[in-house]
């Protein structure tokens, strides 16, 4: 009873966007000085980039066949999240970035579902993708502030240890439950079609 109430309790973490809208408060963030604090709040301000960073972690440790198959995919995406954070932060406009975090959330979301097993570059180019969008959409928000360098270093580390918590999730639930992990995934997925309805 206790391990179902645990697996209860990770499961709901993992869905918990759908009980929220994208970028809750981040048009309340006026632009001046930014900082580290302020960067690291940034991933946990939207509830649709918070679902893909764990989700990511969740479904790195599901589908990984041994411990060195976990960091492909947390690390490509971290690092496609800098390069698109860049690119926002220099106001280069990117078409169709909302439609693509909804999108992302689509897909990751079944990729948990699915446990889906990908080659370890293939898994990093294929979030690193929608990463870009994320970054992107976190630049924007950060452009015209001062101490941009220092808030996207917060951000990255806060995408990092997201993605940590989606790991260590995803490590209980890979032993312990299959149906919990499909319902994540599902609720994700979910969240991704709802977004996408939005923006559409």
């Amino acid at each position: 009873m206790r391990l179902l109430s645990r697996s209860t309790f990770l499961a709901l973490i993992v869905a918990l966007p759908l009980a929220a809208a994208a970028h809750v408060g981040a048009d309340d963030a006026a632009h001046h000085a930014a900082g580290f604090a302020q960067g690291f709040r940034h991933p946990f301000a939207g509830m649709d980039h918070l679902a893909a960073m764990i989700g990511v972690g969740l479904w790195s440790a599901l589908a990984a066949r041994g411990a060195r198959d976990l960091s492909w995919a947390p690390l490509g995406f971290a690092a496609m999240l800098l390069v698109g954070a860049l690119v926002g932060l220099a106001g280069v406009q990117v078409p169709a970035v909302e439609p693509m975090i909804a999108a992302s959330l689509l897909v990751v979301g079944l990729l948990v579902a699915t446990r889906l097993r990908l080659p370890g570059v293939v898994a990093a180019v294929v979030v690193g993708a929608f990463a870009v969008f994320h970054g992107v959409a976190h630049g924007h928000e950060l452009s015209g502030d001062t101490g941009a360098a220092a808030a996207v270093a917060g951000m990255v580390l806060a995408t990092a240890l997201l993605h940590i918590a989606g790991i260590a999730v995803g490590w209980v639930l890979r032993q312990r439950s299959t149906l919990l992990p499909r319902i994540a995934g599902a609720a994700v997925a979910l969240f991704g079609v709802a977004l996408l309805a939005q923006v559409a």
